[in-house]
């Protein structure tokens, strides 16, 4: 069981690798394991990660979405 528990310590620490591309709002709902309602819902308030629009297409970029995931932590650490 110490190995195990070690396993998901260490996955933990470890920043997952985001895609190389722009996200769309279900990707990011993905990643982050919430409705993508709650996303838009996120977008709505200005609370969530930034985004952009190309045409009427919402994109997220991975490295602005990794920001807004660690000030959240940073926030909880606190």
């Amino acid at each position: 069981m110490a190995k195990r528990h070690l396993a998901v310590v260490e996955a933990a620490t470890e920043p997952r690798a985001l895609p190389s591309r722009y996200l769309t709002p279900l990707d990011v709902a993905e990643i982050l394991g919430v409705p993508v309602e709650t996303v838009y819902q996120w977008r709505r308030k200005r609370t969530g990660p930034r985004g952009f629009r190309v045409g009427r297409h919402l994109r997220y970029d991975p490295v602005d979405v990794r920001a807004w995931v660690e000030s959240l932590m940073e926030g909880a650490a606190a």
